[in-house]
């Protein structure tokens, strides 16, 4: 056993192998990783997307040999386009609900395979293209959305899982964490120059990049603090007016296209 799916909806990739270990990140169903090891009854895993790693619980994904992952990866892939799609598995029944970004292969009519799975798909889904025009109308799908640390989807979503599946829905790479995503792309001098999708990263004390956000218009950015809201940003950083006080200091300003 190599190489691993994710079947259901969401799955925790945690810290260390336990259940009450910190959450470091998610995978969203058809997010595919290569199994490192195994301690009793967790593995240890690298995901293909963003090359993140953590533990998953043993019981919480499909297992696919080297064929059954090369014929996965040669498929060409759609992503879900709402939350109100699901999966049947054809033969147990079970049915799995599916979250907005996940990945399914191009259903034939409304079915497709994973390995020895064979399963009805209902529901909506888009190819995913390089397209920053589309970044703002997938940021405000997001919009409410709790924080929460290592999620990356509405029911739960912190500041670069909420910029990375943003961009992935646009149909562009972003790495996993904020200092990661800070190293892509062409440098802005001014908040002036900066357009709507542009990203916007912001440090702690000790100039370390802790906070990412999408440029929402040239005064206003859209990003995840509490939950992904809209709030005013200047040159000296975000200003939360509910609060009368700025809650992050402007570092960096990024073009990923």
């Amino acid at each position: 056993m190599k190489f691993g799916i994710c079947n259901l909806s969401l799955v925790a990739i945690r810290k260390s192998p336990d259940h009450c270990s910190e959450i470091v990140t998610q995978l969203i169903f058809g997010e595919t990783f290569e199994i490192i090891e195994k301690e009793n009854t967790w593995v240890n895993i690298k995901t293909h997307y963003d090359d993140y790693s953590g533990w998953i619980h043993h019981l919480q994904f499909l297992a696919l040999d080297e064929f059954e992952f090369d014929e996965y990866k040669s498929k060409p892939k759609v992503l879900v386009s709402d939350s109100n799609s699901m999966l049947t598995d054809i033969s147990s029944k079970k049915q799995v609900h599916l979250i907005l970004g996940s990945c399914i292969p191009l259903p034939v009519g409304d079915k497709f395979s994973i390995g020895s799975l064979n399963f009805q798909f209902s529901g909506n889904y888009f190819t995913a293209i390089n397209n920053k025009q589309e970044i703002l109308q997938f940021a405000v799908q997001f919009m409410n959305a709790p924080y929460l640390w290592g999620g990356r989807t509405l029911y739960g979503v912190d500041c670069s899982g909420f910029t990375q599946m943003v961009y992935k829905l646009a149909g562009i790479f972003l790495p996993r964490d904020a200092s990661q995503q800070a190293q892509y792309g062409e440098s802005l001098s001014f908040l002036s120059e900066a357009e709507a999708g542009d990203l916007v990263f912001f440090d702690n004390e000790t100039g370390n990049i802790t906070h990412v956000g999408i440029i929402y218009d040239n005064q206003q950015i859209i990003h995840a603090s509490g939950c992904v809201r809209i709030d005013m940003i200047d040159h000296n950083g975000i200003f939360n007016t509910e609060l009368g006080k700025y809650t992050h200091s402007l570092r960096l300003i990024k073009r990923v296209l």
